[in-house]
C-alpha cells in the first residue's frame, strides 16, 4: 500500500524524481473561437483554423493568479488524500503578476497555516511562460539535493492571459496546473538529458504595472520560439548521444509536447522537430528529400519563408499526428495559459493515452519570451491511469458555461478599468464559481486581497435537480470523487 507520507531521508540520494500528480484549475467560463470569428467580422477559421483553437478559459472579475493557485492546490491536496504536513517546499511559475514584491506562494501559505504547516521553501519564479518549468527543475533539485528533508514539493504552472482588442486577443486563456514532485515517480524526469538555451530579446514583455496587457511582437516571437527549438533539439541530440553512446533519433521518442501559445505553431515545432533530424540523418528520413530545395536559405529564413514553411507543414503531418495530437486538448480548450500550457499538453496525453505510456518518453520543448528555452524528457515509469481518473479533465470541461461573445468583451472591459483599482468589494454571485474555488472577495483601502472559497457541493446540486433522473448523475459523481481518493491511496 503507497500513501503520501514523508520518506525516511538516508545518505543516498533519492532515485526517478518527478511528477507523482497533478490537478489542474480552469475557470468556469469559455467563449468559442468559432463565435469570436463571427463576432469580430473576420474569415471564417482565422481562428479556429489558423489558430488552431476551438474554445478559450475566461477568468470573471472574481478571480486572479493568486486566487486561481489557490484553487489548483487545494484541490490538488484534497483530490489524493496528500498529508498538509507532508509538503517541504513550494514553488510557482507564473507571469500574473498582481504585486511587484509580495509571492503568489504567500497567499498559497494560508491553505498550509490553516494545517499547521508554515515550513515551507520556495518563492516565485518569473521569465514569461518559463517559469512554470523552473518550478519544476528547482523542485525536483530539492528534492534530489542535500537539502532534502523527506517531504514533497508542489510546482505551479499557470496564468491568465488576456490581451488588449486585437489580432492577438483571440490567443489569450487561462490555467493553472499543480504538480507533486517527489522520489519513485510514475514520470521521471530524465537525468542529464536537458538541453537550454537562452538570450536576451523583445519578443514579449510587460514593463508597466498598470495593465494586465504585454508588448508583443508577434513575427519576432516565433522566430525566437522556433530558433531557441532548433538549437535546443541539436544540444539534446548531443547530449543523448554522450550519454548512451549511440545516434540519438526521433523513433528514440514516443511523443513530443511543445510549450502552445496556439495550436498551429505546436504544429510549426513538430516540422521543425522532424527538420532539425533530417539535417542530422537525411537517410533516415527520404520523405523529407524536398527539403533540399531549401538549401539556399539561412535558419533565420526559414522561419518566415511561407513556402519552406507550408511543405514542411505537409510533410511533416503524420509525424505531427503520431507524436502530438494527442496532446493538445487542454490547449485547443482553453488556450493559452503560459506558464501552464507545456503541462496542459501533459496532462492531455496522460487524458488520452494513459494506460499506454508505460515505458515511453515524452519530449518536452518549453519556451518563455525575452527568452528562456528547455528541451528536456519525461520517461514514464508507472500506470498514470490514477491521474486520469481523479483530474476527470473532459467532464470538467465539458461542463462549463459558454459566453457570449459580447460578454466576454464586457469581462474583459471591466477587467481592465479595475486592474489598478483598490478599496472596494468584488461584486459577487456572477461567476458561477465550482465547489472548491477560491475567489477575491475584496481590495482594501490598503491594496492588501482578501479571498473566501465556493462551498456549494455536488450532492446540494443533486438535491436542487428537478426529477430523480437527473439526480442520479450528480450522486453518481460524489460518490466516484470518494471513491478515487481512496483508490489512490491502495496504490
Amino acid at each position: 500500500m503507497a500513501s503520501f507520507s514523508t520518506h525516511a531521508v538516508t545518505d543516498s540520494r533519492p532515485a526517478n524524481v518527478g511528477i507523482k500528480a497533478m490537478e489542474f484549475y480552469v475557470p468556469q467560463w469559455y467563449v468559442s473561437q468559432a463565435d469570436l470569428e463571427q463576432y469580430d467580422g473576420v474569415s471564417q477559421g482565422k481562428y479556429t483554423i489558423g489558430l488552431g483553437q476551438t474554445n478559450m478559459a475566461v477568468c470573471g472579475q472574481q478571480e486572479d493568479i493568486n486566487s486561481v493557485c489557490m484553487s489548483a492546490v487545494a484541490n490538488l491536496m484534497e483530490k489524493y488524500n496528500i498529508p498538509w504536513d507532508a509538503i517541504g517546499r513550494l514553488e510557482v511559475g507564473t507571469e500574473s503578476l498582481v504585486d511587484k514584491s509580495k509571492a503568489v506562494k504567500t497567499s498559497l501559505m494560508d491553505l498550509f497555516a490553516a494545517h499547521g504547516n508554515t515550513d515551507i521553501e520556495g518563492v516565485d519564479s518569473k521569465n514569461a511562460c518559463y517559469g512554470g518549468t523552473a518550478a519544476v527543475f528547482n523542485s525536483a533539485a530539492w528534492v534530489e539535493s542535500s537539502a532534502w528533508d523527506g517531504r514533497y514539493a508542489i510546482a505551479i504552472a499557470g496564468d491568465i492571459a488576456v490581451y488588449e482588442k486585437g489580432p492577438a486577443r483571440p490567443t489569450g486563456g487561462a490555467g493553472v496546473f499543480a504538480m507533486l514532485i517527489g522520489p519513485e515517480a510514475p514520470l521521471v524526469l530524465e537525468p542529464r538529458l536537458r538541453a537550454t538555451h537562452m538570450e536576451n530579446v523583445w519578443d514579449f514583455y510587460k514593463p508597466t504595472m498598470v495593465s494586465e496587457y504585454p508588448r508583443v511582437d508577434g513575427h519576432l516571437s516565433n522566430a525566437c520560439y522556433l530558433r531557441a527549438l532548433d538549437i535546443c533539439y541539436q544540444r539534446y541530440a548531443d547530449k543523448y548521444e554522450a550519454a548512451h553512446g549511440q545516434p540519438w533519433t526521433m523513433d528514440k521518442a514516443d511523443f513530443a509536447i511543445f510549450h502552445a501559445p496556439y495550436n498551429k505553431l505546436v504544429q510549426k515545432s513538430m516540422g521543425r522537430f522532424v527538420y532539425q533530424e533530417f539535417l542530422r540523418h537525411p537517410e533516415a528520413l527520404p520523405e523529407l528529400a524536398p527539403m533540399k530545395d531549401f538549401a539556399q536559405l539561412s535558419n533565420e529564413e526559414t522561419y518566415v519563408d511561407r513556402d519552406f514553411q507550408k511543405q514542411l507543414s505537409a510533410l511533416t503531418k503524420p509525424h505531427y499526428q503520431k507524436y502530438v495530437q494527442d496532446s493538445e486538448y487542454i490547449t485547443k480548450e482553453c488556450g493559452n495559459s503560459y506558464c501552464g500550457s507545456l503541462y496542459a499538453g501533459l496532462l492531455s496525453l496522460i487524458d488520452n493515452k494513459a494506460k499506454d505510456l508505460v515505458g515511453k518518453r515524452i519530449m518536452m520543448f518549453s519556451y518563455g519570451s525575452g527568452l528562456a528555452a528547455t528541451l528536456f524528457s519525461i520517461k514514464v515509469n508507472e500506470d498514470v491511469s490514477f491521474i486520469k481518473d481523479t483530474v476527470q479533465v473532459k467532464p470538467r470541461l465539458e461542463s462549463r458555461t459558454k459566453l457570449e461573445p459580447s460578454t466576454f468583451e464586457q469581462e474583459l472591459e471591466t477587467r481592465e478599468n479595475n486592474y489598478t483599482k483598490f478599496d472596494y468589494q468584488i461584486p459577487q454571485g456572477a461567476a458561477g464559481l465550482r465547489r472548491g474555488t477560491y475567489f477575491l472577495t475584496e481590495i482594501d483601502a490598503l491594496e492588501r486581497r482578501k479571498y473566501s472559497r465556493a462551498y456549494s457541493t455536488l450532492a446540494r446540486r443533486a438535491m436542487h435537480t428537478t426529477t430523480p433522473a437527473a439526480r442520479l448523475p450528480a450522486a453518481q459523481s460524489l460518490m466516484t470523487t470518494a471513491l478515487r481518493g481512496l483508490r489512490f491511496l491502495k496504490r
